[in-house]
């Protein structure tokens, strides 16, 4: 005998809510198998937590597009920073520049090392050191250094800054969205219940067979056993596609995150790369 499972994931509570309000409106309050009360219940929370699931996937979908985006954006910031402070290094080599003039930059006199710019707060912090340090060198007397100037930096750094912003926005917003939805799970899940074993009392009394066929038209799912056999009827199957236009709680966290940490893991790689010629480049000169 198949048993009732109740909705275990965000899509399939809104699937199971859709079908009771689509039999709500279908069928005569005098037929329908659940109650007028339960019914309000039912309509007055349905619009909003539908809506919470179109804004989650909306922010989630331009989020995920905006992250490529990000990470292109964000190694041409870091190569014009790495690019800057190494010019900085040859002119000092050279005798073009004192090697007091590091202290503008936020670094020590003596110390030729390239700044880290492994993480967004690092990029963040030496490029506003850079830009502003440049600055006040040149008010002091200095001569600007080039290719490339602290003005073609600061394009790259605004560009950055407001990328890293923008993608800041649209994380908040989905998480607002997901902590909605987190928060709108027990009254689902108790709007459903209730549907659900009103509809089963309303069709007890009909046999077995045509008590479910009955009940699965209000979105009451029955699972059967690996020992029956029940095949899906062609309505249930695009019910079932028809969820697919939501993100699901499993694929929000491998997708998003993976996906992120495979761009990170990328950057860090051409950084890496780049920072190893850079100190060859230096400690050839200075040979």
């Amino acid at each position: 005998m198949p048993y009732r499972r109740l909705p275990n994931t965000d899509i399939a509570r809104l699937k199971a809510l859709k079908s009771a309000m689509a039999a709500g409106v279908e069928i005569p309050p005098f037929k329908l198998a659940f109650s007028q009360s339960t019914f309000q219940k039912l309509r007055n929370f349905y619009t909003s937590f539908e809506q919470m699931m179109h804004q989650q996937k909306a922010s989630f979908i331009s989020q995920s597009a905006k992250s490529k985006e990000l990470g292109i954006i964000t190694r041409k910031a870091k190569l014009y920073i790495s690019h800057f402070y190494q010019v900085l290094n040859f002119a000092i080599m050279r005798g073009e520049i004192m090697p007091a003039a590091r202290k503008f930059y936020g670094l020590r006199e003596n110390d030729s090392r390239l700044p880290n710019l492994n993480s967004e707060k690092n990029i963040i912090f030496w490029g506003d050191k850079l830009i502003k340090g440049e600055a006040e060198r040149i008010l002091k007397g200095g001569n600007q250094i080039t290719n490339p100037t602290a003005a073609v930096v600061k394009v790259r750094y605004d560009l950055f800054i407001e990328a890293i912003y923008y993608q800041k926005m649209l994380q908040k917003t989905t998480a607002y969205a997901t902590d909605k939805i987190s928060a709108m799970r027990a009254e689902a899940d108790n709007i459903i219940l209730s549907v659900w074993n009103e509809v089963e009392v309303t069709f007890d009394i009909l046999p077995e067979e045509a008590r479910r066929n009955k009940a699965e038209k209000y979105g009451v799912v029955y699972i059967f056993r690996p020992n029956e056999r029940y095949e899906l009827q062609p309505s249930e199957v695009t019910k079932e596609q028809e969820t697919e236009e939501f993100i699901s709680e499993a694929e929000m966290e491998k997708t998003g995150l993976q996906q992120d940490r495979k761009d990170i893991l990328e950057h860090e790689k051409s950084e890496k790369q780049l920072n190893e010629e850079l100190q060859y480049s230096i400690l050839f000169t200075k040979n």
